[in-house]
């Protein structure tokens, strides 16, 4: 399972012009899955990106998680997060979970998140367009 979590001040997900998903202060979290993970990684990954303290604190030390700043998570899945350029022109993304595989996964995760904040999710599958105001910019790869 593999995450980047990018710090943002709005951020939404469109889907033929339509936007489905927003948050605002808090983070976008593009989210990928290998047909090797499981339930526990899903969990751990959830709590760690709730918790994760990257927000300052009133010294303007990165000290201060989602929760402590009342942030909210925009869940957007990406199978492409698997991809591997490092042979010829076109990245292999052999390692990427199918569809009916990481679906489960993607929906496990959100709600696990939703425990801690608010969540808002572009569309499984569907062909998205983002747009994104990044705040830092601070960006995190998490992956377990």
């Amino acid at each position: 399972m593999r995450c980047v979590i990018q710090r943002i001040r709005d951020g939404k997900v469109y889907v033929n012009n339509e936007v489905v998903g927003k948050a605002g202060h808090g983070f976008l979290v593009l989210v990928g899955f290998t047909q090797d993970d499981t339930n526990e990684k899903i969990d751990w990954a959830a709590y760690r990106v709730a918790h994760m303290r990257i927000f300052p604190d009133d010294n303007g030390k990165l000290n201060k998680s989602l929760l402590d700043v009342g942030g909210e998570a925009l869940v957007v899945s990406n199978f492409t997060l698997y991809g591997d350029p490092t042979r010829g022109s076109r990245p292999d993304f052999m390692k990427a979970a199918k569809g009916e595989i990481s679906k489960p996964m993607y929906d496990r995760f959100v709600a696990k998140l939703g425990e801690f904040v608010h969540v808002e999710t572009g569309r499984f599958g569907e062909h998205m367009e983002l747009e994104t105001y990044s705040d830092g910019p601070i960006t995190i790869i998490l992956e377990k």
